[in-house]
């Protein structure tokens, strides 16, 4: 179960304002979402539900 052609694996930062701690990798189809993704996960170092941003 590998990447697909149009899939770009992304990794995810903290939103929080003084975290900013890459947590998570996931992909994305780069054809289908072309902004940047942001999720709601649990990020281990703020020990709460933050948004993670998509970064380079």
């Amino acid at each position: 179960m590998g990447l697909k052609k149009n899939d770009r694996l992304v990794t995810l930062a903290c939103g929080e304002s003084d975290c900013k701690r890459r947590n998570y990798t996931t992909t994305k189809n780069k054809k289908n979402v072309t902004g940047r993704l942001e999720l709601k996960k649990y990020c281990p170092f703020c020990q709460k539900h933050t948004s993670h941003k998509e970064t380079k």
